[in-house]
């Protein structure tokens, strides 16, 4: 399996620098730029390591500059946006890239091939390069290599400062660099013929991604030292926060590569399809502590509690990776607090933060769904079946920010200055979806998580359990469709809060058919897919507000306040397509032409993952035609509900 890029695309320098590769390790560190090879984001980096696992990420060295010398000549390989200019132009010289399985470019000079390779170990913060001149032919041919270093938080830019330790050591087969004067320290274990002290700074880069989304867009990078190869060797350099030897690189290529093959023939990968989606999902699967997490998305979230609880599904059940699931499942425990499972993990401090009130329902289905793959109902009863009793318990007494059930048996949440549902953009003090009161997807959320309380009930001989929990889940069925079934539009209310009804079509509505235990007559659940096909459905995902509707945003572009405002007002978001396509073959059980339809629509995300995100899907997507990719070019949850629609 591989994506490939031909010569017409790498040439391409617009094209080229908007088609990103990324390399991960497992423990929340990552690589990343893009196919032309100049940095458009902050985030680009072929290191950014991950110091307190999955967090504490810094961007260490941002990229080599790359000089090969033919005979008397010389040929620059890189590729830099500076103010009004690129400078050197290396993509012209580019023949292909692909992803085989990590990014290796091929450059013709001259009738000579050179390829680059890039991947990175898992496990550690250690990113193996490599470069390869074919085929051998008389005369010196060299390589020099300019490694441009930023250590910095990778939310930030580096700019020229005093600060920075410029010095080196240099050990047999390797230099070192302390630029903190302390950690981390970075070494560059290589076969070099020669080092050279050089102590620059490269000013000015340009990050054209940063520019259009409103933040500064301009940094300087720190230039130590050159290398300079023969290459009538491969030319090979690991840079890692911890030593190697240059003599391990082909172990540990093999050793990545077999990783990943394990993987895909773990998950039963049966067409390139679904293969390419396992690798990528791997991507997301991250350690925390002894247990296991899940990254929202790349370049720029951490691990998520809601984003975890839905992706959990597609990125380890639909891989059979039964026991991830349930370190996932386990690690989440520990942390839950007055009935709440974490919303984030911040990246500056270690005390999680609980402002979500669907994050910790997705926790019941993601069991639900973990105990029924595998059958592993005596881990839920161990483990986990009294915490979710706790959780019940305090959903119906009251949590944090007005999170309570009311007297009708829907659950009400909450509260001025806060966003609780996944609709969460916020900016400052102003928050553009509050939805406080009773969202549409959370009731269907809350009545799914009692009835998994009162499967889990009978099974464990829980007699009190199982009345309690089917009285509570009649009376939030029998409330809900008494409450929310809107006449005038044939569907649902979005969220209704005392007598206030907000009649927005948004897709939160699906959840109520798409959902294992659903309150919805057939009726009224076949009504509501063609509700929400009708004037939501995009071949990307679901549009987070119809296009009819005053606040519809037609695109996602622009400053911090323009993008955050336009977040979920028609902006589609390519997770949904997932309860999509699951409430379509329940409202068709048997129809050929929705089996068409569904084959169709992901072929269209087959498409996707050789633009943007090479091998990824994206977070969201631009509401009207032709819907530009947005945000995030790597989304752990678009690429799970693609995953486990497959699946099925």
């Amino acid at each position: 399996m591989m994506i490939e890029l031909d010569k017409r695309i790498c040439k391409d320098f617009e094209r080229s620098s908007n088609r990103e590769w990324l390399e991960t390790n497992g423990i929340g560190g990552f690589a990343s730029s893009t196919v032309s090879g100049a940095n458009t984001r902050r985030y680009h980096g072929l290191l950014t390591a991950a110091l307190r696992p999955p967090l504490g990420r810094v961007t260490t060295l941002s990229k080599f500059e790359e000089i090969l010398t033919i005979g008397d000549e010389s040929f620059e390989l890189s590729a830099n946006q500076y103010p009004g200019s690129v400078h050197p132009k290396g993509f012209e010289y580019l023949e292909s890239f692909k992803l085989d399985p990590f990014p290796i470019w091929s450059y013709e000079i001259n009738g000579i091939e050179i390829t680059r390779s890039i991947f990175m170990v898992h496990g550690q913060n250690t990113t193996v390069c490599e470069w390869r001149v074919e085929p051998k032919i008389a005369g010196e041919i060299s390589l020099e290599l300019k490694p441009l270093l930023s250590f910095v938080d990778y939310h930030a830019l580096q700019q020229e400062t005093d600060e920075i330790d410029l010095e080196f050591e240099q050990l047999e087969g390797c230099v070192v660099t302390e630029p903190l004067g302390g950690e981390p320290k970075l070494y560059f274990d290589h076969n070099a013929a020669e080092i050279q002290n050089t102590g620059h700074w490269y000013r000015n880069f340009q990050y054209q991604v940063e520019k259009e989304r409103g933040f500064d867009f301009s940094e300087d990078l720190f230039q130590p030292f050159s290398m300079k190869f023969d290459l009538s060797e491969p030319a090979a350099v690991v840079v890692s926060t911890m030593k190697h030897e240059i003599s391990d690189v082909l172990a540990l290529r093999e050793r990545e590569i077999a990783r990943r093959n394990l993987i895909a023939r773990t998950a039963g990968t049966e067409d390139d399809f679904t293969k390419q989606l396992v690798l990528a999902a791997d991507q997301f699967i991250v350690s925390r502590g002894d247990g296991k997490t899940i990254i929202a998305g790349y370049p720029w979230f951490s691990d998520w509690g809601r984003d975890t609880m839905i992706a959990l599904n597609g990125l380890t059940l639909a891989t059979n990776r039964f026991e991830v699931a349930k370190n996932i499942l386990l690690e989440f425990s520990v942390h839950i607090s007055q009935g709440m499972i974490p919303n984030r993990f911040p990246d500056e401090g270690e005390t999680p933060e609980y402002n979500t009130v669907d994050a910790t329902l997705w926790y019941f289905e993601a069991i639900r769904a973990y105990a029924k793959e595998t059958g592993n109902y005596n881990f839920v009863k161990d483990f986990l079946y009294e915490k979710l009793v706790e959780i019940v318990y305090w959903h119906e007494r009251g949590t944090r920010f007005n999170i309570h059930t009311d007297s009708d048996g829907l659950l009400y949440a909450g509260e001025d200055g806060w966003q609780l549902t996944w609709m969460d953009a916020k900016l400052g003090d102003e928050v553009f979806t509050p939805r406080i009161g009773k969202p549409v997807e959370i009731q269907a959320l809350w009545y799914n998580a009692l009835r998994i309380m009162v499967d889990f009930a009978v099974r464990f001989e829980d007699e009190d359990g199982e009345y309690k929990y089917s009285e509570m889940a009649e009376k939030t069925r029998k409330s809900f469709n008494s409450a929310f079934w809107n006449h005038d539009e044939e569907c649902l209310f979005d969220v209704i809060n005392d007598d206030q009804k907000d009649p927005s079509v948004r897709p939160n509505q699906i959840f109520t058919v798409s959902l294992h235990h659903s309150m919805l007559s057939a009726f009224r659940a076949k009504k509501i897919v063609r509700k929400v096909e009708a004037e939501l459905f995009t071949p990307f995902g679901l549009r987070s507000l119809a296009q009819g509707h005053p606040d519809y945003r037609p695109i996602y572009s622009g400053s911090p306040y323009e993008r955050d405002s336009a977040y979920h007002q028609g902006t589609v978001w390519a997770w949904l397509m997932g309860p999509f396509i699951e409430s379509l073959k329940k409202v068709y059980p048997r129809g050929r032409k929705s089996k068409q339809y569904i084959n169709s629509i992901l072929e269209g995300f087959n498409s996707h993952l050789s633009d943007e995100g090479l091998g990824q899907i994206s977070e969201i997507f631009d509401g009207d035609a032709p819907h530009e990719a947005r945000g995030c070019f790597a989304q752990a949850w678009s690429v799970a509900e693609i995953l486990r629609v497959l699946k099925k």
